[in-house]
């Protein structure tokens, strides 16, 4: 049994609760990879947008079927054609030695030839063979016995036939036989060959790589398939308005360069997961028309050493060819965390090598080449100092969370070619998801397209998406059969959850009540703000802890124990009260001091003990004088909150309207924009 509701975990005031994603594009997920552009051979980049013909002097790397088909193919052939000669050149049949002296006394032996004691030769007319009167043979085969003691030579002269030098049936010489029988071990070690030439020139195992299907060559591009605009992205004006002095140099470059100006060498985008900063930068490339590489930094980095650096070089010289261009580097910290840390060995770790011949690359820009380097990353604090001195990466926008018009824009470009029902209201969507990013937003949609195709519909309706805002957000529901104590217990404790959101002052309106089993919980309660909010004072703060100890409140007030569903709770309540007491200063005993780092070990940074024991006291002092206020308020509003426990062991799910109903407590659920949800349901 927990909360679904996220409070501020470690982070400052002044902050939205979580970060947002800003981008969305046609795939529908905020994020393009490049999916179907072209890769050139050998390289871990992938490009947009090329100029016809570009590239096409490269080595084309081998399609492998291909390859293996022609060489088994050719085998079977040479096969056949040996078989069939030996076919047609044979035809002897192997006969008594009697028989052949027979022929011999005969006079009809024409001619034969002898190795050893076998006996080859050939008829002048036709004999049958022994024990088959239709058949007959012309050429023959026979051995010899040691015990012998015949004039053979001497009949063979009377009856006019030649003894040949050479053999009466054509056999392949010694050479063809032998190349033949190692063919196959030729083949083999020829492959071997291939592949160490390719994995010294392409790079660790580039070669055994476009063996297992990587390396086929893709076709050019066409921009208008795969090609982005900020018309695909939603939400983030303020940074569209940063990077639009990129997007205007590179379409016309001669006005800054007639005034001396020249464009950034690099812009960093920041922010966390999900933002969108890949759309972001194919969308700034696709606005100003130009090419786009782009490329993951841990794919520069292999096992050998140097091949990083190489792979830097190569895609900094296929940049400029096509200039003006952009580079994208996504994940840039992967290799560009700061030097000289427990992560570098002597100075000759692979990624820093990569790492330097990337900042050698960006000295190297003049400024006039047109060539732009992106690179997005979520771990801004961790990279190295040299990368984000000017001259380099001389800009840093950080993409924000979308507020409630930035995701309604969001929704409104996941929509697209979602054929939605006349009363589906994004803009009430839109208002119900605070803190959500736009991979969140696309994946709702998403879901809500699933659940609409699933049940047959033709168009997306209001409920699919209410019942997949309630997936995503509380979890897929469980079919389990919980004893009735059980669910009376879970009814009570996520009572004590609603009953404190609703009557405490400036607390987040109650959305769901839920004792439905979903995910790992037993059961949900969804508080969501009325708006976005970006700063939170010692008040608010006290009431997300009172809230989140609202349900172990009400278990020990209503049935005299504690349970193990207070658990996530009780880590919400703690994580809140360290932030409050140990990084935000809202502790008299401890003062506006941060003693708390958001990583390591607070010792390591000069933190006393003495002040780390004084913050431990303040954090049980903060949570047990929120205790006792949540078991006071349940005590006040006993015949309150029996109301609601009663009303959920009856429909097992209340929305908004219902759940304050059901308090008694009157509320205005338009002016608090409510998340819609389905009606009330049965027991099951």
């Amino acid at each position: 049994m927990s909360e679904k509701e996220q409070p501020p975990q470690d982070k400052p005031a002044g902050t939205p609760v979580d970060r947002a994603d800003r981008g969305a594009g046609p795939d529908g997920n905020g994020r393009a990879d490049g999916d179907g552009a072209q890769r050139p051979p050998h390289k871990p980049w992938r490009t947009e947008g090329l100029p016809p013909g570009h590239g096409d002097d490269k080595p084309r790397r081998p399609r492998w079927g291909r390859w293996i088909a022609w060489i088994i193919g050719g085998y079977l052939v040479l096969f056949l054609l040996t078989t069939m000669q030996d076919q047609m050149a044979g035809g002897e049949q192997t006969i008594a030695y009697t028989d052949f002296t027979a022929q011999v006394q005969k006079q009809n032996v024409a001619e034969i030839f002898s190795r050893g004691d076998t006996i080859e030769g050939k008829l002048k007319q036709a004999a049958p063979i022994p024990g088959k009167s239709d058949a007959t043979y012309t050429k023959f085969t026979t051995e010899r016995p040691t015990f012998a003691n015949d004039n053979l030579y001497g009949d063979l002269q009377k009856g006019g036939a030649t003894v040949r030098a050479t053999p009466v049936v054509q056999q392949r010489g010694v050479i063809w036989n032998l190349l033949i029988s190692l063919g196959p071990f030729i083949l083999i070690a020829a492959f071997y060959w291939w592949l160490f030439r390719r994995q010294r020139a392409g790079g660790g195992l580039g070669g055994l790589g476009g063996l297992l299907g990587g390396g086929q060559q893709k076709k050019p591009v066409d921009p208008s398939t795969v090609r982005v605009t900020f018309a695909d992205v939603a939400g983030i004006d303020e940074v569209e308005a940063e990077i639009e002095e990129v997007v205007d140099y590179l379409k016309d470059p001669d006005k800054y360069r007639r005034l001396g100006a020249r464009a950034p060498k690099g812009v960093l985008l920041e922010g966390a997961p999900g933002t969108g900063k890949t759309l972001l930068a194919r969308a700034t490339a696709g606005e100003a028309g130009v090419p786009f590489f782009s490329a993951s930094a841990s794919e520069f980095i292999e096992m050998i050493v140097g091949v990083g650096a190489s792979r830097v070089r190569e895609l900094f010289g296929e940049a400029r060819k096509v200039a003006p261009a952009i580079i994208f580097i996504d994940e840039i910290d992967t290799i560009g965390r700061a030097r000289g840390g427990a992560r570098s060995i002597g100075g000759h770790d692979e990624g820093e090598q990569t790492l330097n011949q990337i900042l050698t690359e960006m000295d190297g820009f003049s400024g006039t080449e047109g060539v732009v380097v992106l690179a997005a990353t979520n771990r801004a604090d961790v990279l190295d100092p040299a990368l984000l001195r000017p001259g380099r990466f001389d800009r840093t926008i950080t993409v924000h969370a979308p507020d409630q018009k930035g995701r309604e824009a969001i929704l409104r470009v996941h929509a697209r070619g979602k054929p939605l029902a006349p009363g589906a209201d994004l803009g009430q969507l839109a208002r119900s998801t605070p803190g959500m990013t736009g991979a969140d937003l696309a994946n709702l949609l998403n879901e809500a397209a699933l659940a609409a195709a699933r049940k047959g519909e033709s168009q997306i309706t209001q409920r699919d998406l209410t019942d997949s805002l309630e997936k995503v957000q509380l979890g897929t529901a469980r079919s389990v059969v919980m004893p009735a104590e059980e669910r009376r217990r879970t009814a009570y404790h996520e009572g004590g959850h609603a009953l404190l959101g609703m009557i405490q002052v400036g607390a987040d309106p109650v959305r769901k009540v839920s004792i439905i089993p979903r995910g790992r919980a037993l059961g949900v309660t969804l508080s969501t703000p009325e708006g976005d909010r970006y700063g939170y004072d010692v008040e608010y703060l006290r009431g997300r802890i009172i809230g989140a100890l609202g349900g172990m409140a009400a278990e020990q007030e209503v049935l005299g124990v504690v349970t193990t569903g207070a658990e996530s709770d009780l880590e919400n309540a703690t994580r809140i009260a360290r932030s409050m007491v140990g990084r935000w200063g809202m502790s008299e005993a401890i003062g506006p001091v941060s003693v708390l780092p958001v990583e390591g070990d607070a010792r390591s940074a000069g933190v006393s003990d003495q002040l780390l024991n004084t913050v431990d006291e303040e954090v049980r002092r903060l949570i047990e004088e929120c205790y006792a206020e949540a078991r006071r308020l349940l005590t006040e509003n006993r015949s309150r909150l029996d109301s609601i426990a009663e009303q959920l062991l009856l429909h097992e799910t209340l929305d908004e309207a219902d759940a304050y109903a059901a308090a008694g407590i009157a509320h205005d659920t338009h002016t608090s924009a409510p998340v819609p949800a389905p009606a009330p349901r049965d027991a099951q």
